[in-house]
C-alpha cells in the first residue's frame, strides 16, 4: 500500500498549519506514521488521496451514524444551501430540531444551539454558575469537555483536588475554580465538596469516550446525582459524543439517572458543525435574552446544520431496530477481536454502548483514567499501523472511542476480525 501522496501532502501542510493538522490527534503522533489525507467517504469506507480504501471506525469522531454520504442528509443539506448559507436570524428549522430534542428528553424543556461541543459545554457551565451563583466546578480525570480554559486542567500536587493548568496560555486564576475527581469513585467527589462550599456543578461524560470507552457505573451515577442534589449543585451530562450514539436518548437510555443539563453535538449536526445544551425551563430561562447569563453566536442555529441534524434525528426515530443492529455489530467486532487476541496470548479489554465501542490492550478491567493509562500503548500503536495496512481505519489513539455506522454489516465486521487475527499473529 502506497501513501506517497499523503506523505507529500502532510509535509506541505506542516509549512502553513501548526503540526500540519487542525486538531492534534490527527497528527498520528501516538501511533506513529503519517496521517492519511482523505479524498472521499462512501458509506462505511474512506478513500485517501492515494486511492487506498479503508473500513472507517472513526466516522468523523462520531457524527456519521448513517455513514459517509447518506443520501437523506445529503439531500437535506443541498436543498437548504439553495436558500442561503447563513442568515444570523431565526429560522423555522431551529424550532423544529429543538422540538424533536425536547420531545425525546423528559428533562429538557428548552435547548440552545451553538456551533461546537466545546462551545456547548462552556456555555452550560456558565449557565450553571449563573443559576447557582457559585464559581467552582467538578470534573473527572480523563473526561474531555473541549478546550475552554476552565476545563484544560490536570491534578494538583499533594492532597489538593484543585486543578492546575494543563496547557500554556491557561491562567491559573481560572483553573483554580476546577476541582478534579476520579471517574467511578464517589469518595473522590465527596472530597471535592468537602474542600469547597462554592461548587456550581459537576460535569461528567456518563459514557466516557475520550479516555477510551469507559461507561460510568450505575451505582456511582446514582450517588453522584444524590450528592449534587443534597449540596445544591447541578449535574451536567456531557453527551457531545454519546448523545444519540449510545441510544436514541444517549446515556439516559442506559441509566435511570436524570441530569439537570445535557450537552449535545456530533449526531445532531448530521456531520455539520453543531452543538447544543438543554435543561429544565427554570434553568434555561436564566440565559439571555430572558435572563442575565450571556451567550451568543453568529452561526448558532445555522440553517444548513439544522437541516442536516433534523434529517439525522428523523431517521434515527423512524428505524426502531437501528440501535440494536449497531450494538450487535459492535459486540460482534470487539468479542471477535478479543478472542483473536486471546489466541495469541494478548489481553484485550472491550466494551460496547449502542453504536460506540472501545478496546484496551490491558490485562485488567478499565474503570477510570488511571486504569486506562496502564494500557499497552506501544502495542496499540503497532496494531493500529498494521490494521491500517490491512485497510482498517481505527481511531489513532488508545484513548479514543470507535463507532459503528448503519452502512456496516456482519460480513464487513467479520472481515475486520479476520484481519485482526492476522495482525495479532504478527504482534504475538
Amino acid at each position: 500500500m502506497s501513501i506517497k501522496k499523503s506523505i507529500a501532502a502532510f509535509n506541505e501542510a506542516k509549512e502553513v498549519i501548526p503540526g500540519g493538522v487542525d486538531s492534534p490527534v490527527r497528527a498520528f503522533k501516538s501511533v506513529g506514521g503519517t496521517p492519511l489525507f482523505i479524498a472521499k467517504g462512501e458509506g462505511a469506507k474512506l478513500i485517501d488521496i492515494d486511492g487506498n480504501h479503508y473500513i472507517d471506525f472513526v466516522q468523523s469522531w462520531g457524527p456519521l451514524i448513517f455513514g459517509h454520504g447518506d443520501k437523506t442528509i445529503e439531500n437535506a443539506v443541498l436543498e437548504a444551501v439553495k436558500d442561503g448559507l447563513s442568515f444570523g436570524a431565526p429560522t423555522l428549522v431551529e424550532t423544529d430540531l429543538a422540538k424533536d430534542i425536547c420531545t425525546l428528553f423528559d428533562n429538557i424543556d428548552k435547548v440552545r444551539f451553538v456551533s461546537s461541543g466545546t462551545e456547548a459545554v462552556m456555555s452550560a457551565i456558565r449557565l450553571a454558575r449563573g443559576f447557582t451563583g457559585r464559581d467552582d466546578i467538578v470534573k473527572f480525570e480523563g473526561c474531555y469537555h473541549g478546550h475552554s480554559d476552565s476545563l484544560l486542567v490536570q491534578a494538583g500536587s499533594g492532597m489538593a483536588t484543585f486543578g492546575t493548568p494543563s496547557s500554556p496560555g491557561v491562567p491559573a486564576d481560572l483553573t483554580k475554580h476546577t476541582l478534579l475527581a476520579t471517574y467511578n469513585d464517589i469518595e473522590s467527589v465527596k472530597k471535592c465538596f468537602d474542600n469547597s462550599s462554592d461548587i456550581a456543578c459537576v460535569i461528567i461524560e456518563p459514557i466516557a469516550g475520550n479516555m477510551g470507552l469507559i461507561p460510568a457505573d450505575e451505582a456511582f451515577l446514582k450517588e453522584l446525582a444524590t450528592l449534587c442534589h443534597d449540596r445544591g449543585a447541578l449535574l451536567i451530562f456531557d453527551e457531545v459524543m454519546s448523545g444519540f450514539r449510545a441510544s436514541l436518548k444517549g446515556a439516559q437510555g442506559h441509566t435511570s439517572v436524570v441530569p439537570d443539563i445535557v450537552t449535545f453535538g456530533k449526531v445532531i449536526g448530521g456531520g455539520m458543525p453543531v452543538g447544543a445544551f438543554g435543561g429544565r425551563a427554570e434553568i434555561m430561562n436564566v440565559l439571555s435574552p430572558d435572563g442575565p447569563v450571556y451567550q451568543a453566536g453568529t452561526l448558532s442555529g445555522n440553517p444548513i446544520a439544522m437541516q442536516a441534524g433534523l434529517a439525522s434525528l428523523k431517521q434515527l426515530q423512524s428505524d426502531t431496530t437501528l440501535y440494536n443492529r449497531l450494538e450487535s455489530l459492535g459486540k460482534r467486532l470487539v468479542v471477535g477481536m478479543q478472542e483473536a487476541a486471546k489466541e495469541q496470548g494478548i489481553s484485550l479489554q472491550v466494551d460496547v454502548r449502542g453504536s460506540m465501542f472501545g478496546f484496551f490492550f490491558n490485562d485488567q478491567p478499565v474503570k477510570n483514567f488511571d486504569d486506562a493509562l496502564k494500557s499497552d500503548t506501544t502495542m496499540f500503536a503497532a496494531f493500529h499501523q498494521k490494521m491500517l495496512a490491512e485497510g482498517v481505519y481505527f481511531a489513532c489513539s488508545q484513548f479514543e472511542t470507535g463507532f459503528i455506522c448503519a452502512a456496516m454489516n456482519e460480513e464487513m465486521i467479520d472481515s475486520v476480525i479476520e484481519k485482526s487475527k492476522k495482525v495479532f499473529g504478527q504482534l504475538a
